[in-house]
């Protein structure tokens, strides 16, 4: 089984000042993209939400020298919002239940991990 890592990027600030309903409607399309894989036999290993870029932290250097500043790490309107980690078999049907997700988040990029199975 390969495993996959479904990247979920977002507008950040749109994402604030979408209303209460609206974000419900984002939640249950995640809630039913988690229930189609099981139903299609690919196997959930992760996932998260990730909190806004503002709170990341930056971090180069090495081991003695770290330099730590305060994210995003690229300014751009789009940042990494979420993500999953899934196991399948099935690419090309696994593609088809990532669809499921587009209606609420827009394009999403999947990648194999190396030695997957792209």
């Amino acid at each position: 089984m390969a495993k996959y890592v479904v990247l979920i990027p977002a507008d950040e600030a749109a994402w604030e000042s979408t209303p209460q309903a609206e974000r419900e409607q984002t939640y249950n399309a995640h809630q039913e993209f988690a229930k189609l894989l099981a139903e299609r036999g690919h196997r959930f290993v992760e996932g998260a939400e990730l909190v806004p870029s503002t709170q990341a932290r930056i971090v180069s250097g090495s081991v003695d020298e770290v330099t730590v500043t305060e994210g995003p790490y690229a300014e751009a309107a789009e940042q990494l919002s979420g993500f999953y980690v899934i196991d399948s078999d099935d690419l090309d049907d696994l593609l088809r239940c990532v669809g499921r997700l587009c209606s609420a988040e827009g394009r999403l990029e999947v990648r194999a991990y190396h030695g997957g199975g792209m």
